[in-house]
């Protein structure tokens, strides 16, 4: 099966949820800087939620550019991560508008937890239908970052019900790590072109 159509797909549905993003901010009643400080910690939300749907855009077209084919699995692999990602804005808007508070940290933390898994789920689906000698596979490699960020995830998780802050700075933390773009992918099929 082709996987133009899962491409086409999969962006149509991270455009929308960027665009529900934006379109959950306030608009401040007011021409001052005191009109803006409460919806700050909305517009930060927004933010942090923005890189990460970017970083997830970014690493799929990676992942898919790497893959020869997907299957009905790798189909509704997919569906799971963008059901994930789906839940960004309702999350964001949660957390912002609550100014961070710890339930909604939490669940935040628990959405970003359930993209990686899904992310790695897809991967793992697209490795295996190509077997593990695949350009991907090669590209993968350990993948720390991938194993890594769901185990912060887990800490930012439970850091929300005592200390909010250091579960805001995980978040931060893990969309630093992810935020230059993994070249990995694209190095390896550079070098198998050449």
């Amino acid at each position: 099966m082709g996987k133009s159509r899962l491409e086409a797909f999969s962006d149509g549905v991270i455009a929308i949820i960027i665009t529900i993003m934006v379109l959950e901010l306030k608009v401040p009643h007011g021409a001052d800087l005191d009109a803006v400080k409460p919806l700050l910690p909305s517009f930060l939300s927004y933010v942090l939620s923005f890189i990460y749907v970017g970083i997830y855009w970014n690493n799929h077209h990676h992942l898919l550019n790497a893959a020869k084919r997907v299957s009905g699995t790798i189909l509704w692999a997919n569906l799971n991560l963008l059901f994930w990602l789906s839940l960004f804005p309702f999350a964001t808007g949660w957390m912002g508008e609550n100014h961070f508070a710890p339930l909604p940290s939490a669940a935040y933390g628990f959405v970003l937890l359930m993209a990686a898994i899904s992310y790695s789920l897809l991967q793992h689906f697209l490795i295996s239908a190509e077997g593990h000698a695949s350009v991907l596979q090669r590209a993968v490699g350990a993948d720390w970052k991938g194993k890594l960020s769901p185990l912060l995830y887990l800490i930012g998780i439970g850091a929300s019900f005592s200390a909010q802050w250091i579960a805001q700075c995980i978040y931060v933390l893990v969309a630093l790590m992810w935020l230059v773009p993994d070249k990995r992918i694209e190095r390896t099929i550079n070098q198998i072109e050449s």
